[in-house]
């Protein structure tokens, strides 16, 4: 007897797991409320050079500022500039010899040295405007972001193996605990320094919920019903990226907004109380009496009538004598055998094309013609029909073509939208709907995916090392959006071409559809040489 037939006769889908669904709800909601937090907190407002008697309306442009401020080749008044002499005032400050034409074709610039003016019509305060991360600082302001994923890169492969040996529950507290702390510590930030190491640190925290929540439902599933939650589980992310939208409106002071952010932790870590342990992973730990009292708790809120007698302990043991782990997990287990090996190389690939897509194209809401909540709202909206894609698709093409399918959607709609002309910004605006709709198509069906794949033993593990390259490929994204300083479309068409190759390599990957969640290494291996012998015949 395997897993599965315990599962079978507890019940693999049922009150008890959709009670578990809920209760990791939650974690599925803080997570694009802090990875799409940039887009709010690292705004930057209209600005310009702070000047000493400047009018107090910001928008109000005289002669005044006219003869302080240089113009843009757009036309519009320099944010990093200003003139080293007032022009109003060259008839008084000639130098001798030097005539008034070569003045007024080259008049002298010079940077801000006295700070910048903000427009806080739309925001009150972000950290741009708190430690002046404009102009030559704007790469800081990028970097916040960087820093923040390669928090969640590190994080990532420290729960995935921490979470394999010392259990999926215990893990999630540390991740609940962690994020409150440090979220906290994030508001109260009084230095850019502070603030890039303590966000750096919570992208650590938040990687325990995008390792551990999903295997934890998927583990008290049955195959049958695997799609359904993890497509149901997922669009609670597509909650939190409209409650973005709603929270951003409402709180324009970035500390406020983090803190919003941060503090439903607390009613998180109390919901804990009732989360159950993965049993699949008691059992390849030996943890028989534990596994057992959780299943037969199943049983009971499933209404099934499994009591002591027709599922004792020892019974359950035997199951644990079958796939109990004695080596402790370690990542190189993951290239130890020539289908795990293949696997991880895939899935790393496919991981670093999903997130490097999905950020490029979430955190960039300039130039679609809506202000920038209307632009979140419509993200967000717009992932709720991709939910449903991704359910038709995983369970009638199976995951494989749904990978490879929804990160070429993604390619073709970045591709398309740089043949765009600037006049066409409707046509624009839909290719970049239509391309965030297919990255989180690509995001959703990963998960689900790269879930199936691995064995129970090294599930997290595995989790732990895509995440790892996944979150690479998101702290690289907010960079190469300053590449449009080379050429404006150069992002894009990166943005595009790391999509296209993710999704050749997603056709590579074996498919796991109405299969059984592998065990142990070796039922991955069996399925390789099952699928050999299949050909050959």
């Amino acid at each position: 007897m395997g897993f599965e037939e315990l599962l079978e006769q507890v019940g693999g889908f049922g009150p008890f797991q959709l009670r578990n669904v809920a209760l990791l709800a939650l974690p599925r909601v803080l997570l694009p409320l802090h990875f799409l937090l940039p887009i709010f907190l690292a705004a930057v407002p209209a600005h310009r050079c702070a000047l000493p008697g400047a009018p107090a309306n910001f928008s109000h442009q005289d002669a005044w500022l006219e003869a302080h401020l240089p113009r843009e080749p757009d036309g519009t008044l320099s944010s990093c500039l200003r003139f080293a002499y007032p022009q109003a005032l060259l008839n008084t400050t000639l130098d001798e010899g030097q005539s008034r034409g070569e003045l007024e074709d080259e008049p002298a610039t010079v940077p801000c040295s006295q700070g910048w003016e903000y427009d806080r019509s739309e925001f009150s305060s972000t950290i741009a405007t708190e430690w002046d991360l404009v102009c030559g600082q704007k790469g800081l302001n990028k970097a916040a972001s960087t820093f923040f994923f390669t928090g969640v890169l590190v994080g990532a492969v420290a729960f995935g193996y921490l979470s394999d040996r010392f259990g999926r529950r215990r893990l999630l507290l540390v991740a609940y605990v962690s994020t409150l702390v440090l979220g906290l510590a994030s508001a109260a930030s009084v230095s850019y320094v502070m603030f890039a190491i303590t966000r750096t640190l919570t992208g650590s925290a938040l990687a325990g919920f995008t390792i551990i929540v999903m295997p934890l439902e998927l583990e008290w599933l049955d195959v049958e019903h695997r799609t359904v939650a993890g497509v149901l589980s997922s669009t609670f992310w597509t909650g939190g990226v409209m409650l973005l939208a709603l929270v951003g409106y409402l709180i324009r002071d970035w500390r406020w907004l983090l803190l919003a952010v941060t503090l439903p932790c607390a009613p998180g870590i109390l919901s804990l109380w009732w989360v159950p342990e993965s049993a699949r992973w008691l059992l390849t730990q030996g943890g028989v009496e534990e596994a057992h009292r959780y299943l037969l708790h199943c049983a009971r809120l499933n209404g099934r009538p499994v009591g002591e007698d027709n599922l004792s302990q020892e019974a359950v043991s035997k199951v644990a004598a079958r796939e109990r782990v004695v080596r402790r997990p370690s990542y190189l287990d993951l290239f130890r055998t020539q289908q795990l090996r293949h696997i991880s190389l895939c899935c790393m690939v496919v991981w670093f094309g999903v997130n490097f897509s999905y950020y490029g194209l979430s955190l960039d809401v300039s130039g679609l013609g809506l202000n920038i909540y209307q632009t979140q709202l419509l993200f967000g909206m717009v992932e709720l029909p991709s939910k449903l894609l991704v359910y038709l698709s995983v369970r009638h093409a199976g995951r494989r073509l749904t990978q490879a399918g929804t990160l070429l959607g993604t390619s073709l709609a970045l591709g398309t939208r740089l043949l765009m002309s600037s006049d066409m910004k409707s046509w624009s605006t839909t290719l970049a709907v239509i391309g965030k709709a297919f990255s989180e198509a690509a995001f959703t069906t990963a998960y689900l995916f790269t879930s199936e794949l691995y064995p129970t033993v090294l599930r997290q593990t595995g989790m732990g090392l895509t995440a790892l390259v996944g979150r690479l490929g998101g702290s690289l994204a907010p960079l190469v959006a300053l590449l449009d300083g080379v050429w404006l479309l150069l992002p894009k068409l990166v943005y595009g071409g790391i999509a296209l190759l993710a999704a050749c390599t997603a056709l590579l990957l074996p498919e796991t559809r109405q299969a059984q969640l592998p065990e142990t290494i070796q039922d991955v291996e069996r399925k390789r040489d099952g699928a050999k012998e299949r050909t050959i015949i």
